[in-house]
């Protein structure tokens, strides 16, 4: 199954380890992914303000870290990883231009 996750080019930049430690990992205990059908929801509403943002493209069944589906504020089931997302698990990073409001 494949996720993404939405990150800001300068952290994905910083990324140069076999293993991707978001912040909210920290923060929250994981770390926030989405379906493909959310991308879009997810980008408008917290990236409205970005130029840019990376997004990750992750086979869940190459994860280290154990991935829950779980319900966010919105009542929608969203993936949450549990850990780091080791680098091997990414099989695809893409930049995309927003257009800023």
């Amino acid at each position: 199954m494949l996720i993404y996750h939405i990150v800001l080019p300068e952290v994905w930049a910083a990324f140069d380890t076999g293993l991707y430690r978001h912040a909210s990992l920290d923060s929250e205990g994981f770390i926030h992914c989405s379906f493909a059908h959310q991308l879009d929801g997810v980008i408008e509403r917290y990236y409205s303000k970005e130029d840019e943002v990376v997004v990750l493209e992750i086979e869940s069944d190459r994860l280290m870290s154990r991935i829950l589906k779980e319900p966010s504020t919105n009542s929608e089931i969203y993936p949450h990883v549990y850990g780091p997302i080791n680098r091997d698990a990414i099989v695809s990073e893409k930049k995309k231009k927003l257009a800023r409001e």
